[in-house]
Order: structure tokens, then C-alpha cells, then sequence
């Protein structure tokens, strides 16, 4: 028995989804969502094996949701649009469905969620490389128990990898995501972000002062007195940003 999740803002689409799959004889629904963070609270207590999800909808949309949920549950796209990026969706083995639907398109979906393997890619990696070139994160979602905070990234301080999490750092507290800092500084603008240190990303504007305090190495303080490690690559980069010569 394939134990499913529907997640669409939009009633008819919802109703569509559920009489389809729901003349296959071995699924069983486990309930249906209309926005992101529905979606979100609903896949951790639920479980589900699969999850049938749009992309454009309310509070999170498609791509953060899949950041948020257990990378073992089969995630299925299902959307109007067939401008998001189909490239990623076919190299990371993540299948979509374009509306209006189809009965055995949505069958072949459906059983190739049954048939993929538990190891995937970083959900961020996903969401990144599916973003179209040249657009980049607005914000960052993270996950803490069953709450969801989205932090602009306006408004993220620094990040700072910790083992197998990175630490984002905004308004005074301290937030852990499970992500790769490499992946974090992917989804950035490189032109307002800059990677100083192996385990350490900084927003370019926040620099208030670079000082020498050994040989070849030095410290970046932040505007708000937080001081970090810069690497002899990393101050190359801060250069090369500035517009700096040797």
C-alpha cells in the first residue's frame, strides 16, 4: 500500500488528484493540504511514502517545502508551469506532472515513487540548481521542530558551518539547518555574499572592518561586533569583490 500526500492551494486540483490516485488500487490518501507549511507539518506527522506537490503556493512554495520534509519521502511535482526548471527535476530523478492531468501520466509518476532509491540529493541542491541562472534565494527556510522560520537574506548576520548543519545567525539568534555551507553559499548572490573562510559565509555589506592579527591571517569584524576568521583565499575573494589590486 503507497501511502500518498496531496498538497495544492488550488480545490479542483486537490479533488482531481484525489480521484485519480484514488482508483489505483494499492494507494492509500492520507490527507491534503492547501499551503506550504500545511504541507510541511502534515509530511512529518504523517509519513507519507509520497507526496503528489505544487509549486506555487502560499507561505512556502514547492521547492522549500522540499527542503523542510525527510528526503526519503518521493516527492512528485505536480504543476500548471513547465517553466521550472524540467532540466533539474529530470537529473535529480524528480518527477513532475504538468496540469491539466492525466491518469497515466500520474500512474507513471506514481510508481516511479515506488520505484526510487532513499538516497537523494541535498533538498538545497535540488532547489538551487532549479532556480532559473542568475536568480537567487530571497530567503531561507529552517525547520525547527514544528515550527518554520523564514529568514530574508537580507537579514541573515553570517553562517557558520557546524559538522554536518550550518548555523545561521539573524536578529540576535542562532538558527541550525542541515545543510552544506557550499550549498548555502550556492543559492546566494555571489555579488552580496562572500565565502571568507572555509566555515564561514558573510554578507559583504556587514563588513565594517578586515584587520591583520597573524601571518596571512586576519579577522573580519561584522557591523554587529561578531569577529570571524579570514582565510588567505578568503581575503582574495573579499578583493576581488571590492575591486581591489594586490
Amino acid at each position: 500500500m503507497a501511502k500518498v500526500l496531496i498538497a495544492d492551494d488550488e480545490e479542483p486540483a486537490r479533488e482531481v488528484l484525489r480521484e485519480m490516485l484514488s482508483r489505483e488500487p494499492d494507494v492509500r490518501i492520507l490527507g491534503e493540504c492547501a499551503t506550504g507549511l500545511e504541507a510541511v507539518k502534515a509530511a512529518a506527522e504523517l509519513r507519507p511514502q509520497a507526496l503528489f506537490l505544487d509549486i506555487e503556493m502560499p507561505k512556502l512554495d514547492g521547492f522549500e517545502v522540499l527542503e523542510l520534509i525527510d528526503p526519503q519521502i518521493a516527492v512528485v511535482f505536480v504543476t500548471a508551469y513547465d517553466s521550472y526548471a524540467l532540466r533539474a527535476f529530470e537529473v535529480h530523478a524528480v518527477d513532475y506532472v504538468l496540469k491539466p492531468f492525466r491518469a497515466e501520466r500520474l500512474r507513471e509518476a506514481l510508481e516511479g515513487a515506488r520505484a526510487r532509491v532513499a538516497q537523494r540529493p541535498e533538498p538545497a541542491v535540488l532547489a538551487q540548481s532549479a532556480r532559473k541562472a542568475g536568480e537567487y534565494a530571497r530567503r531561507i527556510v529552517v525547520k525547527d521542530g514544528v515550527r518554520v522560520h523564514l529568514i530574508p537574506v537580507e537579514q541573515l548576520e553570517y553562517a557558520e558551518a557546524q559538522d554536518d548543519y550550518v548555523a545561521l545567525h539573524s536578529g540576535g539568534r542562532s538558527y541550525l539547518k542541515t545543510q552544506t555551507l557550499g550549498s548555502l553559499e550556492a543559492s546566494l548572490d555571489p555579488s552580496a555574499f562572500v565565502r571568507v573562510h572555509r566555515s564561514f559565509l558573510i554578507p559583504l555589506d556587514r563588513i565594517r572592518k578586515i584587520e591583520l592579527y597573524a601571518k596571512n591571517s586576519r579577522e573580519a569584524t561584522l557591523s554587529d561586533g561578531t569577529r570571524v576568521p579570514v582565510s588567505r583565499e578568503g581575503h582574495a575573494r573579499l578583493r576581488e569583490l571590492l575591486g581591489e589590486g594586490e
